[in-house]
């Protein structure tokens, strides 16, 4: 199901990550996904982002953000950073099996990017196959809203 971005209140993406070059990312696409379905939708959020539910069917969110519906301005990537792994210096990690989809610019003009984990293989994958088992994905998304109520 693809949505009509021209739409009053359609997720209008941007993605000014792909301006610092591409030393610091690569391009991807997420792999697809059967039959894409919302699991937890925080409605609050989908709000302060802009997003109109009674515009965009659920079956269209869940195109949108399994990745399998790739909107005008999102150029999805996954980010290159270099950093500390087993206690050695790195010069060149990145993002295993989470993708950037792109940014939005939320109700308060804040940049917010929407991340797609377990998006499937990125350059970064190592020998995994780059998704994300839903279980541990809840635990993430139940820790970072408790996080977030906390003000951390």
């Amino acid at each position: 199901m693809l949505i009509e971005t021209s739409k009053k209140n359609a997720i209008c993406f941007d993605n000014s990550y792909v301006l610092l070059g591409s030393r610091f990312y690569a391009s991807v696409k997420p792999t697809p996904v059967e039959r894409p379905c919302i699991v937890k939708l925080n409605y609050g959020l989908a709000r302060d982002l802009g997003i109109d539910l009674e515009v965009i069917e659920p079956e269209a969110l869940a195109e949108i953000f399994s990745g399998n519906q790739i909107l005008p301005g999102s150029e999805p990537l996954a980010m290159v950073y270099a950093g500390h792994q087993f206690g050695q210096f790195v010069p060149q990690l990145g993002d295993g099996r989470a993708i950037l989809l792109g940014e939005v610019i939320d109700n308060s003009s804040f940049r917010r990017d929407i991340q797609l984990k377990g998006a499937g293989l990125t350059p970064f994958s190592r020998q995994g196959d780059g998704r994300a088992a839903l279980g541990p994905v809840l635990r993430e998304y139940i820790i970072s809203e408790a996080m977030h109520a906390l003000g951390i």
